[in-house]
């Protein structure tokens, strides 16, 4: 099965934000509420992404993702959602080949990575997507694993990346997904939830890694 988001190593692969002032140029931080069968999650949006913020900030207003499924999980990796097929989606039914008629440009940043409750956009893998544009509805929430300092560096030889030293401590104490680090756009974080993130990673799922019970969500701009 082909899903939007593709790894080569795997073959399958509320809440405010501090308002400026007037005089400020700096725009308040962008907050989501993702509310789902298992409980809330709450995102910050970053200001370095901003074709991907506004993106997702305009389809949450024109509730694309109310009633849509978190439809593939997969334990000490990540969680993803998005796929517009998944509304009322019947039981067993295969998902993750939706989404809108368009991409968004890749939007990588050295300081934005796959740590443990990173928001990434999901993408059709690199043969048909060069460029690594990220789907225009299909996301993933990082759960991810720690590694150690060697498996760092076989990730560094293996992905053709460098990992800064800051990002490698996080890898090795609160863990996430270093191998998908500038080849997927990461463009938020968790700041609450991420206890309903492992609830759902966790979840019985069936061969195509789509959970045996739907987790449906809602969302919500919260500033």
């Amino acid at each position: 099965m082909k899903n939007i988001l593709y790894l080569a190593l795997f073959v399958f692969l509320g809440s405010c934000g501090i308002l400026k002032s007037p005089s400020s140029k700096v725009p308040a931080a962008v907050y989501v509420n993702v509310d789902t069968d298992s409980g809330r999650i709450v995102l910050k949006l970053s200001d370095k992404t901003p074709l991907h913020r506004d993106n997702f900030v305009k389809l949450i207003k024109d509730h694309f993702y109310d009633g849509l499924l978190f439809h593939r999980v997969v334990n000490d990796f990540m969680i993803q959602g998005g796929d517009p097929d998944s509304k009322n989606a019947k039981p067993g039914e295969v998902l993750g080949l939706g989404d809108l008629k368009y991409t968004i440009p890749a939007e990588f940043d050295t300081s934005l990575f796959h740590k443990r409750g990173a928001l990434a956009a999901a993408r059709e893998a690199d043969e048909k997507n060069p460029k690594k544009e990220s789907s225009s509805t299909q996301f993933y929430i990082v759960d991810g694993a720690t590694y150690t300092d060697s498996q760092l560096d076989d990730i560094e030889q293996q992905m053709h990346i460098v990992i800064p030293k800051n990002h490698r401590d996080f890898y090795k104490t609160v863990g996430g997904d270093p191998f998908l680090d500038m080849n997927y756009t990461v463009f938020g974080e968790v700041v609450n939830g991420m206890d309903v993130v492992e609830k759902i990673a966790h979840m019985a799922k069936d061969d195509n890694n789509r959970p045996l019970q739907d987790i449906h969500m809602k969302m919500a701009i919260v500033r």
